[in-house]
């Protein structure tokens, strides 16, 4: 289908998704650091999307004459709508398609299986981007606060703190044969949340995406060989930016600065990619991690906000 000369289509698995990371770099250089989402925070929202779902019936695509992809559109579970487009094509009608085809698709989920997707529709943008946040009052949506986030960003030009690591703990990238380890800690963490849903297969395949760099997916490990905290680490090699996240502890390793560690080693790490600053995000109300955030140098520069639309 053609609308004013832009293209829409589903999604395929098979040649869309490093179009869909090089779109957002693009429009990261061409705007600012949060009119996008960093390559890795899409990375793990697609990730979720292709554990749970089918991409390509939950994902629309659209293009230019030139077939250059200037816009694209996710329905995942819970449910949640997004979209992104490219800044010369923002407003000329893709978003209200897109809403359009997230509401159809979802009005025929429901109709299968009502438990899983009869929930109110989440969607959301950040603080600073009004045509956005009116665009989703003007259809329905109202701010929800229940999954708002602060954006934070730390400069790379400043030393790193080198902490000492305690006797018998190690701060190094994942091992292959940790993968199950690995993926038991991301169900600990955040179970009963969908994001908790990963089995040892899942993540073998997150490992397999592009953008998905072995060395930068930082873990702390007991003198036992357990992992205590991890993070993930992604690079925009295009604007010098790195993104941290998901970050987690199992419970009883939590507090005793293990996390700190792992978040440090990152930084090292991202830095070595040629990474000029780092961003970050969590909860409004995580006080604990926005603390340690900030005591290792991030500033609050942004906000995400959530808004829901009824069932």
């Amino acid at each position: 289908m053609m609308t004013n000369g832009v293209k829409v289509r589903n999604y395929d698995d098979k040649c869309d998704l490093r179009d869909i990371l090089d779109m957002l770099m693009v429009g990261r250089r061409n705007t600012n650091d949060w009119h996008y989402p960093h390559i890795g925070e899409f990375l793990w929202n697609y990730f979720m999307v292709l554990i749970h779902l089918d991409p390509c019936e939950h994902m629309r695509v659209w293009h230019n004459q030139d077939d250059r992809m200037v816009a694209f559109a996710m329905l995942g579970e819970d449910p949640t709508f997004d979209w992104h487009v490219l800044p010369e094509y923002e407003w000329t009608g893709i978003e209200a398609e897109a809403l359009g085809w997230a509401e159809a698709c979802l009005a025929e989920l429901r109709q299968r299986d009502a438990h899983r997707w009869g929930g109110d529709l989440v969607a959301g943008g950040r603080q600073d981007d009004l045509p956005r946040l009116a665009f989703l009052k003007e259809h329905g949506f109202t701010y929800r606060g229940q999954f708002a986030e602060v954006n934070m960003l730390l400069s790379l030009e400043d030393p790193i703190p080198n902490l000492p690591i305690p006797a018998g703990y190690q701060v190094r990238e994942l091992k292959k044969e940790e993968l199950p380890d690995r993926a038991a800690v991301e169900r600990e963490v955040w179970q009963p949340w969908t994001v908790g849903n990963v089995s040892d297969d899942d993540y073998l395949r997150l490992t397999r995406l592009p953008g998905y760099i072995g060395d930068l997916d930082v873990v702390s490990l007991t003198s036992e060989g357990v992992i205590a905290s991890q993070v993930n680490n992604w690079i925009d090699p295009l604007n010098h930016i790195g993104d941290q996240g998901p970050v987690g502890a199992r419970e009883q390793y939590r507090r005793q600065g293990l996390t700190r560690l792992a978040l440090l080693e990152s930084l090292r790490r991202m830095k070595s990619y040629g990474m000029e600053r780092v961003c970050i995000s969590t909860g409004i109300s995580n006080t604990p991690a926005r603390n340690l955030y900030e005591s290792i140098g991030f500033r609050v520069v942004n906000q995400y906000l959530d808004f829901t639309k009824p069932a």
